[in-house]
């Protein structure tokens, strides 16, 4: 077991990383942006000092993100050391690396305030992204950029901002950025795979999941369910998933966008996102989730019109509305 969880700064969690030679990092499940670039780049990081490293994700990881995992090394980190990144809850995990690493977890880089607190040491920030806390924690290893930690760090910084048209971008993300840029990073391709290629799965899937969308309290909340039929019917796998969860808040004068996307296992993977009327971590932490105050996410095992329910329950009392 893990001992009780400390917070820890920049440079300790440096000092700590470099302290030990094998190190497993863990990335959360249905695999995003920033949990992939941070992961990526840590990894990349440890083995330009010297070290053993590799990543593990509990999902396949799409093949849009082959820029990143192809010029990867994974090496064997038996009796590894354990850090996670962008995971705030071992929920998280998914699978058998929730089983088998949930307890083990050494050190837990994140910057989502929601965080449980589950691993040995946690360095925690409210940043855009934990890419851009990576970064800070690269440097304090004394890391140099190159073109791949740059282009990781970048996807990570980009994708959790929404290409940086998110509330959550700062001066400072822009700075990073631009730092990357200077690094090599190829951010025209990156931008074109993250936000502009849809396969025509994707745009079936869109077409079905819109068609599908439920608009309630005078159209200020909307609710757009993914199920597996439509996910089999247009034919989509996970690579045609990403980017889903922000289309509900979208639509002109909606307050609070929700998606469900169900599992395979049973239950669904819910999504908030809000503007300045609402705080989607307070709506899912009501559900066991959390986040941020403009995206975060719980799940919730139950069918799907009585996870509406609960969802459209929940929203009302945070946003101060009768059902």
């Amino acid at each position: 077991m893990c001992e009780p969880c400390k917070d820890i700064t920049v440079s300790f969690a440096a000092a700590t990383l470099l302290a030990e030679r094998d190190w497993l990092i863990l990335t959360h499940q249905y695999p995003d942006g920033d949990t992939l670039g941070s992961a990526f780049a840590l990894c990349r990081a440890l083995q330009l000092t010297g070290r053993k490293a590799r990543v593990l994700c509990a999902d396949e990881i799409p093949a849009k993100y082959d820029y990143l995992t192809a010029p990867a090394r994974a090496d064997e980190v038996t009796g590894a050391h354990i850090v996670a990144v962008d995971v705030a809850d071992t929920k998280l995990l998914g699978g058998a690396v929730e089983a088998l690493y949930a307890d083990r977890v050494d050190l837990c880089i994140d910057h989502h305030l929601s965080n449980t607190r589950y691993a040995s040491r946690l360095l925690l920030q409210d940043c855009s992204a934990a890419a851009m806390l990576v970064r800070q924690v690269i440097a304090a290893m004394g890391v140099s950029l190159d073109p791949q930690l740059a282009e990781a760090l970048y996807t990570g910084i980009s994708t959790d901002t929404g290409c940086f048209k998110y509330s959550n971008t700062t001066a400072l993300t822009h700075q990073m950025a631009a730092e990357l840029m200077e690094a090599g990073a190829r951010t025209d391709m990156i931008n074109r795979e993250m936000f502009d290629i849809k396969s025509r799965a994707r745009i079936e899937l869109e077409r079905l999941a819109l068609a599908a969308m439920q608009f309630h309290f005078d159209d200020r909340v909307a609710v757009m369910p993914i199920t597996l039929k439509m996910i089999r019917d247009a034919g989509a796998v996970e690579n045609d998933m990403e980017g889903l969860p922000p289309i509900p808040r979208q639509v002109e004068g909606v307050w609070v966008g929700v998606t469900l996307r169900e599992k395979a296992e049973g239950g669904f993977k819910v999504s908030f996102r809000t503007g300045k009327h609402a705080n989607a971590s307070d709506i899912a932490a009501r559900l066991g989730g959390g986040g941020h105050a403009a995206a975060a996410g719980c799940t919730i095992n139950k069918p799907l019109s009585e996870a509406i329910a609960l969802v459209l329950e929940t929203v009302a009392c945070s946003i101060g509305v009768s059902l």
